[in-house]
């Protein structure tokens, strides 16, 4: 059973008199554990979609299954359970609380979901991510990989089992955002569905499938053969 299956989504935004067809019928299947990268021109509809894939933002037609749940029409607070309960998300800006700890930070959605705060959770995400010495610094005594790595541990620890990332390595050089993209295939081996918004296309061939987003439609799918550089 696919984890995500997208049918017919369309998304249209009103400015004024103006509209704005975002999404145009797209159809999208993924298989739990895959590597996904999205590519395409600014204004192509990546970042609808991934909102649309995420349940931040609802379609304007199709529907929507998230791991065998059909999403779409379901109000806020269903919403939200499925947000937290299956989906992290990780932005281009890093959205860290710079009066916290890392590991305050990164442990924040369990605060938000009324989870027992786990210690040793937090401490294993940090050590995946590769911070476990930075535990108890603050986000501005860190590198912008350094937060970027806190937001992917924060997103992972109410263990979900569907990572988005929009843009997640646009603040960031070329040899940090490799990095990134190097942890994203690391969790994808661990089972872990992630699906990467990217400008990079040299980055988002890392990914073992390349969809290309263009004027609102899927223009084309590329698979890779998935090798660890």
């Amino acid at each position: 059973m696919s984890i995500i299956e997208a049918t017919g989504i369309c998304k249209t935004y009103h400015r004024g008199r103006e509209e704005v067809c975002a999404l145009k019928g797209v159809d999208l299947s993924i298989e739990p554990g895959e590597f996904v990268s999205i590519v395409g021109p600014s204004g192509a509809g990546k970042t609808a979609l991934m909102n649309i894939l995420g349940c931040l933002d609802a379609p304007s037609c199709g529907t929507l299954m998230i791991d065998g749940v059909q999403v779409t029409g379901k109000g806020e607070a269903e919403l939200v359970k499925i947000r937290r309960d299956h989906i992290g998300f990780v932005f281009q800006q890093f959205f860290l609380i710079p009066t916290l700890t890392v590991g305050e930070n990164v442990g924040l959605p369990l605060i938000f979901s009324g989870i027992p705060y786990d210690r040793a959770r937090i401490d294993s995400l940090l050590d995946k991510v590769g911070l476990s010495h930075r535990a108890g610094h603050l986000p501005g005594q860190l590198s912008g990989g350094e937060m970027q790595r806190v937001a992917i541990a924060r997103a992972l620890v109410n263990k979900p089992r569907i990572l988005l990332a929009d843009e997640p390595t646009g603040n960031l050089d070329s040899v940090t955002a490799d990095g990134i993209y190097g942890l994203f295939d690391d969790l994808h081996r661990q089972g872990i569905t992630v699906i990467v918004v990217t400008h990079n296309r040299e980055l988002a061939q890392r990914a073992g499938r390349v969809i290309t987003i263009r004027d609102g439609c899927v223009e084309r799918e590329c698979g890779y053969p998935h090798v660890s550089p």
